[in-house]
């Protein structure tokens, strides 16, 4: 058997799985293109395996930190029965933009350092008393210590307020400018999507294989149905309303299973 590792051999392991070369495939080249990128791009979005945890560094710039600091002007017109005139509105451009293959953000690592204290920091003035000897001290207290100051440092500072959007590739940094300099780093904690040219075996994925089969047949029974009773090459006639009724099963029970047993977790509820 032939293992799909490309878009090509993909698409003729779809193909033969409906039956050619024995039965003609009527779907159109963009057609079957198109089917398959719609089962690429539910299977990096929904699927556990189509995407992948990963860490970006960002050195902020001054070109970053300028344009953080402008506003983009914008109009409101009335309308309906709004009672209001022309308003002019502000919208500050505190954003740095991301690569495509981002799906989510989940967060970014705060632009202070914790671990780079002083002397007159109570956390220092812990690891000076306590963790230099941790044979003398009770490594439960003082864990539960730890979490008591990172409670309380979220508490009145706070974590930097993000939001992000696929569509835009933008993340949006809601802090003060004033709070970083030019040359330091964020780390951001992002879900990127897995490039199938890049990682062939992901054509190989067993529940892909499936789902986008099934795309294509409903595609094919889609096109029949304008033929209807029309008798195919050696006189073989196809009931393109059966076949667009299974296919379209098939589609739904691949995506429950796709919901129920390899979605991912909300980004909120991720640890």
């Amino acid at each position: 058997m032939a293992t799909p590792n490309s878009k090509a051999t993909f698409k003729e392991y779809i193909k033969r799985k409906l039956g050619a070369p024995v039965l003609e495939i009527n779907v159109d080249d963009d057609q079957f293109e198109d089917r398959m990128d719609e089962a690429i791009q539910w299977f990096q979005e929904y699927h556990y395996d189509g995407s992948l945890k990963t860490y970006l560094k960002h050195e902020l710039t001054e070109s970053n930190l300028t344009q953080m600091k402008t506003d983009t002007s914008m109009t409101s017109s009335p309308a309906g029965t709004h009672d209001y005139s022309n308003t002019s509105f502000k919208e500050q451009q505190n954003y740095i933009v991301l690569p495509e293959f981002v799906l989510a953000v989940n967060n970014i690592f705060p632009f202070n350092d914790k671990h780079n204290l002083n002397m007159f920091d109570l956390r220092y003035q812990l690891r000076l008393n306590d963790i230099y000897d941790l044979t003398s001290t009770n490594i439960l207290n003082y864990s539960m210590v730890q979490q008591h100051i990172s409670m309380l440092d979220d508490l009145l500072v706070g974590k930097t307020p993000i939001r992000y959007n696929t569509h835009q590739n933008r993340l949006y940094l809601d802090m003060a400018t004033s709070n970083v300099s030019a040359g330091e780093y964020i780390i951001i904690e992002c879900y990127r999507k897995l490039d199938p040219t890049d990682m062939t075996d992901i054509y190989n994925d067993m529940w892909l294989k499936k789902y986008a089969t099934a795309l294509v047949k409903y595609q094919w029974a889609e096109n029949l149905s304008k033929f209807s009773g029309v008798a195919l090459p050696g006189g073989v006639t196809l009931d393109a309303e059966r076949m667009k009724t299974e296919a379209q099963e098939e589609i739904t029970r691949l995506e429950e299973e796709s919901r129920l047993n390899h979605q991912m977790m909300p980004i909120d509820l991720m640890g």
